[in-house]
């Protein structure tokens, strides 16, 4: 009987460990690989639970922060950035926590700055076994750990590249044990001895190594959830990439245990140092460790409430003349509009809509997502499968190519797509780019001079040439669930025409002519270019969705069936797809010849509108780029810009999503006369035409999450750059094919932006503000999309995000704040 209990209550134990581990996991955001780059909310692991919480976890399990030091808090109050008065409303509004004398002084020129809390953060057996020992003549541990375990990812990432192909199959901790067995180094550098035998003596399966550890390193139960999220983050980059196989095997219905492995890998390690270094010399330590982990979280959260007061001061004096401009009367706008633009949300489609509308009075913009709601992937011609819409979602349809002369063009593309990849991979390290020179010989030399000084030249990438020449041979087809079957029926394909339709709230008072403009960016030799295409869709341009969205909204037989389900589309209407270059602001017209005649001087007005519109946008970001002394002269200025997208040594083409700050839902009427600085995400919406508020629950629970992913991702990497950043780009080495950065030749493998996105060298460019999300509807419909999505209601509630309403009624703006509305006014 006693046998039985104790087997009852260790298999009790066992499934205690493995629902910690599974917690620990769930911490860890994805990492998208580099050509499918998108903008996460690292700590989206946490937002079930409020951010002044997770911020105090994550300090003591990592040392990491989620604010800027107080120094810079300071520099901003001291050049004016937010008043006394808002410091002492956001002292109100989180509830006195601390005094706000003491918030005070931690903005006094006189007083010392003390920069958040003077702890330690959690000390893993590496750092007890580096207490012990001499680090002048051996590394510290936990730096070869991190070393060690970057190697063996590195490995297993590599696919091809690794030469340890029969191990593959046992996994990634499998792949861990063999490396371990066959390294000699361990020895020779960190003075290890027995470091094979005892890595032979470990567990095969990595759930028996984590529970054998845990046992054995004494971490009780309720403590396990914390420790193993400490040794993920330790190896935050590798854990990322890991996370983002579970999250895509999820999406489709799977499963991925990768991240369990690298934990099993990162943990193996503590216990071998534990046994090597004498279990009965590190007990009295360890034990002393174990316990202070208990009150780190909580002295920490308090020592932060004044760095939260601070966070919160400045985030209103971005808010209270946002919402001031926001709030009152609507703006009109053209009652028969010639033109009706739809622009991605991204915040730079805000400075070139602005451009457009002033350009061209009697046109009409609104902003919906960028993959205008069709959830498809792209087949390029060399088979590969490209995501076409935001990370939180899966594909449900794919986009060929196909035209006249497709087997042709399809040949040189796919040519070329090889071509293009082969150089991407060879140039892909520093020192590859010297190599590749003389590989290819003195024209290879000759070319990248000239992309640097002769700005009509295309980028180094030699695929745009051939995708330009093909575009007026191919059309993006659109096919069914598998990319060899054929098109989707008339009833799906209206579907998906009318879900588009409804959320843009344009379902009727067509214009002759609709565009619908996505968004890219030209960059040149630079990894994290897909970043730049889009915080949000795979890291592409919205070219394809936008072309095979018009095709359908042209088709004759998706307008009739429109007819059935409410939506009427004038017969005079015409559809165009177009693509906005975010660093040259220059906007292209796609399948232009199948313009009917009827439309053709449509179309040529508007064309030139752009162009005026495009450079109206250069000369208002001009200055930011650096290019003040140029905009004044829209030639000189336009050229400069694409030398910048054909560079292959600018580290800053343009500035992404830096300083993005809102998320506006609302009526084009609302924004349209407002100056918003490239700073806010514009989302069409209308209300009244919303029956039972569909398209706001979807906004609410995609569109808003996703900027929510961005604005945090820009967050992280500025407030530790460190630990959420990709570092100097100059220094980049892509690693693994596409898996990610390494700044350097090695150490973990670097998340979020690089520097150079964020800080132009001298100063910070991106603000660190939580989005600011306003949304005009009926306090009712959001309140019940809150009770109904926990998602939405911990970002809300949890402080992840301030959430406004302006009341359709009035005009007036409430602030969502402790489960209840209150007044702005």
């Amino acid at each position: 009987m006693l046998a039985t209990k104790h087997l009852a209550a260790r298999d009790a134990a066992v499934d205690e460990t493995l629902h910690a581990l599974d917690t620990a996991c769930a911490r860890i955001a994805p990492a998208w690989p580099l050509d499918r780059m998108i903008a996460v909310n690292p700590w989206w692991g946490y937002v079930d639970r409020p951010i002044e919480d997770a911020a105090a976890e994550l300090a003591a399990l990592g040392g990491l922060r989620l604010t800027m030091p107080r120094e810079w808090f300071r520099a901003q109050y001291e050049a004016g950035a937010f008043s006394d008065a808002q410091l002492a409303r956001a002292h109100r509004l989180l509830g006195e926590v601390v005094p706000l004398a003491t918030v005070r002084d931690a903005l006094r020129s006189t007083a010392p700055i003390r920069d958040g809390p003077d702890l330690p953060s959690w000390l893993l057996m590496s750092d007890m076994v580096d207490e012990t020992r001499e680090t002048v003549r051996h590394a510290a541990w936990r730096d070869f750990v991190v070393e060690h375990v970057s190697h063996v990812c590195g490995a297993w990432f590599g696919d091809g590249q690794a030469s340890w192909p029969a191990v593959r199959e046992s996994g990634l901790y499998g792949l861990w044990r063999e490396m371990s067995k066959q390294d000699a180094g361990v020895r020779l550098l960190m003075g290890l001895h027995g470091f094979r035998r005892a890595v032979s003596e470990l567990p095969s399966d990595p759930r028996q190594l984590i529970v054998r550890a845990v046992e054995e390193l004494a971490v009780p139960l309720a403590l396990q959830p914390a420790y193993f999220t400490s040794l993920l983050l330790s190896v935050s980059g590798w854990a990322s990439a890991c996370a983002f196989h579970r999250w895509e095997a999820r999406l489709g219905g799977g499963d991925d245990d990768l991240i369990e492995q690298l934990l099993a890998s990162r943990l193996a390690w503590e216990l071998v140092l534990y046994r090597a270094n004498g279990a009965a010399a590190l007990d009295k330590r360890w034990g002393e460790a174990r316990r202070s982990w208990e009150e780190l979280a909580s002295t920490i959260q308090d020592e932060q409430a004044v760095d939260w007061v601070l966070q919160r001061a400045v985030e209103l004096a971005y808010q209270e003349p946002l919402i001031a401009q926001l709030a009152g009367s609507r703006d009109r706008v053209a009652a028969a509009p010639s033109v009706q633009a739809v622009f991605c949300i991204d915040v730079r489609s805000e400075v070139m809509r602005r451009a457009l509308e002033s350009s061209m009075p009697d046109a009409v913009t609104l902003g919906f997502a960028g993959f205008f709601g069709l959830p498809i992937a792209y087949q390029a011609a060399t088979g590969a499968i490209r995501p076409q819409l935001p990370g939180l979602l899966a594909p449900a349809f794919f986009v060929t190519d196909t035209g006249a002369e497709a087997p042709d063009v399809l040949g040189r593309r796919r040519e070329t797509e090889a071509m293009s990849q082969a150089w991407k991979a060879f140039t892909g390290t520093a020192a590859s780019a010297f190599t590749a020179i003389e590989a290819t010989g003195l024209g290879a030399a000759i070319t990248l001079v000239r992309k640097s000084f002769a700005p009509s030249v295309a980028p180094l990438d030699p695929l745009r040439d051939v995708l330009a020449s093909t575009r007026s041979s191919l059309t993006p087809r659109l096919t069914a669930a598998t990319s060899d079957a054929g098109a989707p029926d008339l009833a799906t394909r209206t579907q998906l025409a009318v879900g588009a339709l409804r959320g843009m709230s344009l379902t009727d008072g067509f214009a002759r002519l609709v565009a619908l403009v996505g968004h890219g960016a030209t960059t040149c030799n630079n990894p994290q270019a897909a970043g730049l295409a889009c915080g949000a869709c795979g890291g592409q341009s919205g070219e394809v969705n936008a072309r095979v969205l018009a095709a359908l909204l042209n088709d004759t037989a998706v307008r009739d069936a429109l007819l059935t389900q409410g939506v009427t589309v004038s017969q005079t209407t015409h559809f165009v797809a177009g693509l906005h270059d975010t660093v040259t602001d220059e906007v292209s017209l796609f399948d232009l010849h199948d313009v009917p005649d009827s439309h053709r001087g449509d179309v040529v007005a508007f064309q030139r509108a752009l162009a005026e519109a495009g450079a109206r946008a250069r000369r208002e970001r001009a200055p930011r780029l650096g290019l003040a002394a140029m905009a004044a002269h829209d030639d000189r200025l336009l050229r400069t810009l694409r030398q910048r997208a054909s560079d292959w040594s600018e580290v800053r083409p343009e500035w992404g999503l830096a300083r993005n700050a809102a998320f506006i839902i609302a009526p084009r009427e609302r924004t349209r006369k407002l100056a918003l600085d490239g700073r806010s995400f514009l989302h069409e919406y209308r209300w009244e035409q919303d029956a039972g508020f569909a398209v706001l629950e979807l906004i609410l629970t995609a569109p808003m999450v996703v900027t929510n992913w961005i604005n945090l991702q820009y967050h992280a990497s500025t407030v530790d750059p460190v630990r959420y950043g990709s570092g100097d780009k100059v220094l980049h080495n892509v690693a693994g094919g596409n898996v990610g950065v390494f700044e350097g030749a090695g150490g973990d493998l670097r998340i979020g932006l690089a520097l150079q996105s964020v800080h132009d060298g001298t100063a910070w460019v991106h603000e660190p503000l939580r989005l600011s999300v306003v949304a005009e509807a009926p306090v009712a419909a959001i309140d019940a999309i809150m009770a109904k999505h926990a998602v939405v209601r911990h970002l809300v509630e949890h402080g992840w995000l301030h959430l406004f309403r302006i009341d359709p009624a009035d005009g007036l703006v409430y602030r969502r704040a402790r489960e209840a509305w209150h007044s702005e006014a």
